[in-house]
């Protein structure tokens, strides 16, 4: 058999020398890659701190540049939160970003924070402020809220308390987990839903004006669907005999004291407290007090952390401890009303009367309404 050099250079064992250098070149590669993989794993996990501060005050000022513009009639708590709203979402997005912000930090800082069920739920009602409730508690140190509506009790029920606890933020000992979600004030179902999950739940209603309420929650819908029939026309079954249609959900859910009469089924009148909406335009300090009360807290969140801005006739959130600029809440707030004939607003006021009277007896507070 003939000596082929090229068979030959192919069996060439490579010496010690080069073997050794290999193996070094390989574990420096793997601890190269192995720290990268740390280093991006680690930094997806921490808050964007400044990116958040940046945007929250290009946001904030293209909300008052907006604002600004409108007339004198104005939508002040005009800011519930919609699936099919583009502008309502991006608050949620954007109060929910906040949220797992300062939930990823003080998680870092304190492994002991875990996920609860919620203690405290902001139950109602669309169109009444529960947002700007909601942003107003999450000033407080001691509440740990989910920004977007979780819709648990009358929609997801069907995917468990596993499910619905992951949607929580962290919070440590002495923290009070809530969310909020409008819609449970109005749904059947709920109540007893909630009593199964702790009969010592807190519940909070925003309620407001049910006939200001109501032409808010067209003015929202029209907003979206501008080819929807007139308030008018949506109000009445039957125009000439001036029947109120009680099935057009604008119009039954400002009947507060029907609603009511189910939840007091399952809990107890102290373990429900009722928040003007209108207060919490004109004394927002003086409504927190009270809800800071019924939860057990400390009065953290006082005058100091209001600013009222005369140019849009609602208060903003500022911080107390900094001269940052005062944050007005949600791109929607502002929307002009449509004008409605007089006649069919007194015919609702009408309506509403033994209503309101009603629900002023059961809670023992008279609103004003009327």
């Amino acid at each position: 058999m003939e000596y082929s050099p090229i068979l030959h250079s192919l069996h060439v064992v490579p010496s010690s020398h080069v073997k050794n250098k290999l193996f070094v070149f390989c574990i420096m590669l793997s601890l190269w890659v192995y720290m990268i993989y740390c280093c991006v794993g680690y930094c997806s996990t921490m808050p964007n701190l400044t990116y958040g501060s940046v945007n929250r005050h290009e946001n904030d000022a293209e909300v008052d540049n907006q604002e600004s513009s409108l007339g004198a009639s104005r939508d002040l708590l005009n800011n519930e939160n919609e699936l099919d709203s583009r502008g309502d979402e991006w608050d949620e997005i954007r109060g929910e970003a906040k949220a797992l912000d300062d939930n990823a930090m003080s998680g870092f800082l304190n492994e002991s924070e875990s996920k609860k069920l919620p203690q405290a739920i902001i139950i109602g009602v669309k169109k009444g402020g529960t947002r700007a409730l909601l942003e107003f508690l999450r000033l407080h140190p001691d509440i740990r809220a989910v920004g977007a509506e979780p819709h648990f009790f009358d929609r997801n029920y069907d995917k468990g308390l596993d499910w619905y606890r992951e949607l929580m933020p962290k919070s440590s000992e002495g923290q009070l987990t809530m969310e909020k979600t409008p819609s449970y004030y109005v749904t059947k179902e709920v109540p007893a839903r909630i009593y199964t999950m702790s009969k010592d739940t807190k519940l909070i209603v925003v309620v407001r004006d049910p006939v200001t309420r109501a032409i808010s929650d067209y003015t929202q819908t029209r907003s979206k669907k501008p080819d929807i029939p007139s308030f008018e026309s949506l109000t009445f079954k039957n125009m000439s005999a001036g029947l109120i249609d009680t099935t057009w959900s604008a119009v039954q859910i400002g009947m507060y004291a029907k609603h009511l009469e189910r939840w007091l089924q399952y809990f107890p009148m102290e373990q429900l407290l009722f928040v003007s909406g209108e207060r919490l335009i004109t004394d927002p300090a003086g409504e927190m007090a009270r809800v800071q009360d019924f939860l057990g807290l400390k009065r953290v969140v006082t005058e100091k952390h209001f600013h009222f801005n005369p140019a849009k006739g609602f208060p903003c959130l500022k911080r107390p401890e900094g001269n940052s600029k005062p944050h007005c809440l949600g791109k929607t707030k502002g929307r002009t009303h449509p004008n409605i004939d007089p006649e069919v607003v007194q015919r609702l006021r009408d309506f509403y009367k033994p209503f309101n009277s009603k629900f002023y007896h059961m809670t023992g507070h008279d609103f004003g309404w009327d």
